[in-house]
């Protein structure tokens, strides 16, 4: 059983308990997925005050609290018992082309050259933490939610919104991995 833990899923035994949790949420009471709507429960919760935004009942969305601290909780326990100790396999051609940007360390989730705290002192490191997380927050509440809101429940719900999203998700993912990574990544 171990083992089974310890190594990826294929995409179509992942893929399917995903697409699952929409059918679930639906049953359970008509909820939406989606993870940003967490952060304005977690303002409107802690800071409650004048601001119209966060003005609404969060008990009521006490779930999606519950189930992103499962997420967090999760991705803890995965890390630190689940691991298999082995370094991330990554293309030898896109192996080959990090190195050109000093990037050779895949024994982590991410390059420990570029995501640490070191690397914040850093240019290179600043607009890609700093800059891609104020992007991703700006884009989040911009486009009215998050991949995992749009992508996944709004796609199965067939929300016109949600696919003119996931579009510009993916383009913009395709531009910033193909264009605009590379000058970033030669800081």
């Amino acid at each position: 059983m171990m083992s089974i833990l310890k190594e990826p899923w294929p995409w179509y035994v992942a893929g399917i308990l995903i697409g699952l949790t929409v059918p679930v949420l639906l049953i359970a009471g008509n909820k939406q997925f989606g993870i940003s709507a967490n952060l304005r429960h977690i303002c409107a919760s802690c800071f409650p005050g004048k601001v119209s935004f966060f003005r609404y009942d969060w008990r009521k969305e006490r779930w999606n609290l519950v189930f992103a601290a499962g997420i967090l909780i999760g991705g803890y326990i995965a890390a630190t018992f689940l691991s298999n100790g082995q370094d991330i396999k990554v293309n030898p051609e896109l192996v080959q082309q990090l190195k050109s940007y000093g990037i050779t360390d895949y024994s982590n989730m991410v390059p420990r050259q570029l995501f640490n705290f070191g690397s914040l002192l850093t240019l290179r490191g600043w607009v890609m933490l700093v800059g891609g997380g104020f992007l991703v927050g700006f884009g989040t509440r911009y486009a009215g939610g998050c991949t995992s809101g749009h992508s996944i429940m709004g796609l199965s719900t067939l929300q016109w919104p949600s696919l003119v999203a996931t579009i510009c998700f993916m383009a913009g993912g395709f531009i910033m991995a193909n264009l605009i990574l590379p000058f970033i990544l030669a800081l």
